[in-house]
C-alpha cells in the first residue's frame, strides 16, 4: 500500500460525513481510491485500528464519530436502516427496543431488537449488539417511523409492539417483564388498532395479550380484542407455552390456562 492511501481513504470518509452519509461498502472505498482490493483492505484495517470506522457486517462499514469511539461503533439505530437497505431486507425495530420509542424507558434491553422475515445471526459491533427475530407476515405488521441523526428508522406501532412482546415473551425477559412493559404502554393503545395488529399474528398471541393487559389494568383497551378472540380462538392455550398447566386456573374470556403467577416488573 502506498503511503498516501490511508490519508486518501480518510479524505473519502470526511467527504461522506460532510454529505451526511456515515456508511459505505469496501467496494465503494476501493472504487473511490482506485486501488487494488488488498490496498483497500489495508487502508480499512488502519482506519479500524484507530477506531475511525467499524464493520457491523462483512463488507459494510460505518464511520464512527469521536462521540461514539468508546462505543466502538455507531448506535444500532443509526446504521440498521442503511444495512437493511444494503441487504435488501425488510425489517422493523421491535420488542423492547420498539417499546423504548413508545416511552417504556425503564426496560432498556441489552441488545437492539430487530424483526426480519428470516432468522439472521446476531451482530456485534464494538459494544453494540443487534438481535434478529424472524416474523411471519412481517409486511402486514403496522409500523411507524422516526428520524435520527443518520436517517429514518421504522419500528412497530405501540399495539404491534405489545403483540410481539407476548409472542416472543421468552426473548423479552419473561412474563413479569412483559407485563411491566404492557403496564406502561397500555394507556396509549387504541382498541381498534390492537385488533388490527393482532390479525398479523397467531390468535394464541392475542389470547395471552388480552389476559395480560387486563391483569395490568388496561381492560378498557381490550373490549374489541376480546370479541376477536371469541370469534377466532377455538381452543384453550397456555399463558406460558413451555410450562406445565396441570390444575391451572382458566380464563374463560381469553380461553387461557393461567399457568403462571404474574408480578409485573416496575
Amino acid at each position: 500500500m502506498s503511503a498516501s492511501t490511508a490519508p486518501r481513504a480518510r479524505e473519502v470518509l470526511v467527504d461522506l460525513a460532510a454529505r451526511g452519509r456515515y456508511h459505505f461498502t469496501s467496494f465503494e472505498l476501493r472504487s473511490a481510491l482506485g486501488v487494488s482490493e488488498a490496498a483497500a483492505r489495508q487502508a480499512l484495517s488502519r482506519l479500524a485500528a484507530k477506531g475511525e470506522i467499524a464493520s457491523p457486517a462483512r463488507g459494510f462499514y460505518v464511520i464512527v464519530p469521536p462521540e461514539y469511539r468508546r462505543l466502538g461503533c455507531l448506535p444500532a439505530d443509526q446504521f440498521i436502516p442503511a444495512l437493511m437497505e444494503h441487504r435488501s431486507t425488510r425489517y422493523y425495530v421491535g420488542l423492547l427496543s420498539a417499546a423504548q420509542y413508545h416511552g417504556a424507558a425503564h426496560h432498556r434491553p441489552q441488545e437492539f431488537q430487530v424483526v426480519v422475515e428470516r432468522n439472521r445471526p446476531a451482530i456485534v459491533c464494538g459494544s453494540v449488539r443487534v438481535a434478529f427475530f424472524a416474523r411471519r407476515n412481517l409486511t402486514t405488521v403496522p409500523v411507524e417511523s422516526v428520524n435520527n441523526p443518520r436517517g429514518t428508522v421504522e419500528f412497530s406501532t405501540v399495539e404491534a409492539t405489545a403483540v410481539d412482546l407476548v409472542g416472543y415473551m421468552d426473548r423479552a425477559g419473561g412474563v413479569d417483564r412483559v407485563a411491566g412493559v404492557l403496564s406502561e404502554l397500555g394507556e396509549d393503545m387504541d382498541p381498534e388498532s390492537l385488533v388490527e395488529a393482532s390479525q398479523s399474528a397467531s390468535i394464541l398471541w392475542a389470547q395471552r395479550l388480552g389476559y395480560l393487559l387486563e391483569h395490568v389494568g388496561a381492560a378498557d383497551r381490550t373490549v374489541l380484542l376480546k370479541e376477536h378472540v371469541r370469534r377466532h380462538a377455538r381452543n384453550y392455550t397456555k399463558l406460558l407455552p413451555g410450562a406445565d398447566a396441570v390444575d391451572a386456573p382458566r380464563s374463560k374470556d381469553w380461553r387461557l390456562l393461567v399457568n403462571a403467577s404474574i408480578e409485573a416488573d416496575a
